[in-house]
């Protein structure tokens, strides 16, 4: 007796179809009940960012990425690191209040003279080059945001006081 083939290849369909029909229930949910207050405030600007023409900054803390945006046009994407688990990077949704082409920042343990192309955000939380080390895609930071030097001068001649701030997880 010949064994057909086409009964497992229709149970693998079924699974499939199964599989993406238990998806779209759950990227369905709504925001409110699948996600907490604070992200859904998140995602709910970056949906009004990207249907605007204004330049925004994305920090997507869990593939240490920032996309530097144009409405919904991406057009400047870069490799971070942002603050390891002892020093995390604050997620939400701020704005760039101070540019400075070079600055010192100092805190309990670090004190680093001539930080280039500094973009603060909240408080003494920053966007800014790290030329001391060259460990980006890993969280090493003290809460800040760092690019190569080279990279964060691109972004600070991009970006203006008020561009919007967006980091997330």
């Amino acid at each position: 007796m010949k064994k057909t083939i086409l009964p497992q290849y229709i149970r693998y369909l079924k699974v499939f179809v199964a599989g993406v029909a238990l998806s779209t229930v759950f990227v369905s949910l709504p925001v409110n009940k699948a996600l907490g207050h604070h992200t859904q405030k998140i995602y709910q600007k970056v949906s009004q960012l990207k249907n605007s023409r204004k330049r925004w900054i994305q920090v997507d803390l869990s593939r240490q990425r920032l996309i530097a945006w144009e409405g919904n046009k991406a057009v400047f994407g870069v490799i971070v690191s942002t603050g390891k688990k002892s020093t995390p990077t604050p997620t939400g949704v701020f704005n760039i209040y101070t540019k400075l082409k070079k600055t010192r920042m100092k805190g309990e343990d670090y004190d680093v003279k001539d930080v280039p192309h500094t973009m603060y955000y909240q408080g003494g939380y920053g966007i800014h080059g790290a030329y001391w080390h060259n460990n980006f895609g890993t969280p090493v930071s003290h809460g800040c945001v760092n690019l190569a030097p080279n990279q964060a001068k691109k972004l600070f001649n991009w970006a203006s006081v008020g561009t919007t701030v967006v980091v997330q997880r």
